[in-house]
């Protein structure tokens, strides 16, 4: 006999528990069982007033905003309408079901306001790593360092030339713009050097780097710890290799200075090999580089190397196959000179008279009267870098570097954040700080829930 369900009468009272109704092995559960938020409070305090009605509770707020990023919930206002109706979320949210849920637009005034100027989101990020490293997940004793490119809020056909940029009355403009003109005004900003500038998202940079169309973007610089995967600093940057690996090095300095932890061992690719980066590491820092070194010197055209070349640091002078002599002085100065070029390299150069009698110079120097090498004032460390490509210990590190762009992967499959929805950098900086919070809890609850709850967390 088919069954027809019959209209519902109101009751009188309810029961209803939402703790019961979230599932065991719930990744919001994980979440919330490592998430202290007793040290943004005490942060945020100086930055509300003593009187007046009082506000929304900003825990609320940075929860939610968790919820969105963890879940790849890209929009505010969807953000809402999920946390509404979704009783995992009520839960995670501490609200109840007649709860009710914060406008959008609250998020932005919080963002843009008490949260950027107090530093709240780095307060959290540091918070939430902190537990990590309590932990065990964060040992200290390896990082890595990449960077990825993510899409700005801008279109491409808002883009003018340079010159052609008119912003009128800086009061009146955007965030964005007056962010923008205010760095151009404390410092000459690299901003300046584009040749292409979004009228919307002027510090957005025009790149063409991934293939493909050119569009504006901004680049997202992570470095972890190698052992869990751990993201131990992020920080935003123009989308050039000197500007990420400037990032990379205020992220290992400030690492240092906050949590007095610097890694044996700093892995990267090839754009962390120029040879300033690397003598920073070895010379100041005293940390291995497990990186390609950026070298040029090997030639193509069938002549001589510098790696044919037998240095002689005594004498501080090349060997060629000819066992000629290559000097960066050949007569001596009333006052030493350093011979140091604007590019950090000293010139070494071969007697004339050696090479134009040399049976080797068709293979060494054709197009020259004499050859000449370029050693980089750090070269030593660029040797060490050498060296240490030849260990097991490096091949072990080029597996470990793929913890990276999983990383990456993940920020932009998993969690959306293939597109910023906030301008500047500052905008950027928010973004960036809570993915890389969101991606640091999920790693802590599913590295260390009960193995029973993995399973279930591993397809959320």
């Amino acid at each position: 006999m088919m069954g027809r369900q019959v209209g519902a009468q109101d009751q009188l009272f309810y029961s209803f528990n939402l703790d019961n109704h979230v599932p065991s092995d719930h990744l919001l559960r994980g979440i919330d069982r490592f998430l202290d938020l007793s040290e943004l409070r005490k942060h945020l305090g100086p930055f509300y007033s003593d009187i007046g009605r009082p506000s929304i509770d900003p825990e609320l707020l940075v929860r939610m905003l968790i919820v969105g990023y963890c879940f790849g919930i890209r929009s505010e206002r969807r953000l809402c309408e999920e946390v509404h109706l979704n009783l995992a979320y009520r839960w995670f949210c501490c609200l109840g079901l007649q709860d009710p849920v914060p406008d959008h637009s609250t998020f932005s005034k919080n963002r843009h306001g008490r949260f950027r100027e107090s530093g709240a989101l780095r307060c959290l990020f540091e918070s939430v790593l902190q537990r990590c490293m309590i932990e065990g997940l964060v040992r200290g004793e390896g990082f890595a360092a990449d960077a990825t490119i993510v899409k700005a809020d801008a279109q491409r056909q808002r883009g003018v030339a340079r010159e052609d940029a008119i912003w009128g009355n800086p009061q009146e403009a955007s965030r964005a713009i007056r962010e923008y003109l205010t760095a151009l005004e404390e410092t000459n900003d690299c901003c300046a050097n584009f040749k292409n500038v979004s009228l919307t998202d002027p510090a957005a940079t025009w790149t063409a780097a991934p293939g493909g169309p050119a569009f504006y973007a901004y680049s997202n610089n992570y470095l972890i710890d190698l052992q869990a995967g751990i993201i131990v600093d992020v920080e935003p940057s123009t989308v050039n290799k000197t500007a990420e690996v400037e990032a990379t090095r205020a992220m290992i300095e400030r690492v240092e200075d906050k949590l007095e932890m610097k890694p044996s061992r700093f892995v990267a690719d090839t754009n962390y090999g120029s040879a300033a980066m690397l003598g920073w590491l070895v010379e100041e820092k005293h940390i291995e580089p497990h990186v390609p070194v950026w070298d040029k010197s090997n030639r193509q055209d069938g002549t001589f190397s510098t790696i044919e070349f037998v240095w002689d640091g005594q004498a501080n002078e090349y060997r060629c196959p000819a066992g000629k002599a290559l000097r960066c002085n050949r007569r001596r100065f009333t006052k030493p000179r350093s011979h140091v070029t604007s590019e950090g390299t000293v010139q070494y150069r071969a007697s004339q008279l050696d090479c134009l009698s040399c049976p080797l110079k068709a293979r060494c120097c054709p197009n020259m009267r004499c050859r000449q090498i370029a050693r980089s004032i750090h070269e030593g460390a660029r040797d060490e870098a050498r060296r240490i490509a030849t260990t097991q210990r490096y091949r072990q590190s080029r597996k470990d570097r793929k913890k990276v762009e999983i990383l990456f992967a993940h920020l932009k499959r998993i969690l959306k954040l293939d597109k910023l929805r906030l301008r500047g950098f500052s905008g950027a900086h928010d973004e960036f700080l809570l993915a890389a919070t969101a991606q640091n809890l999920r790693r802590m609850a599913k590295w260390l829930l009960p193995q029973a709850g993995k399973a279930a967390l591993a397809v959320s």
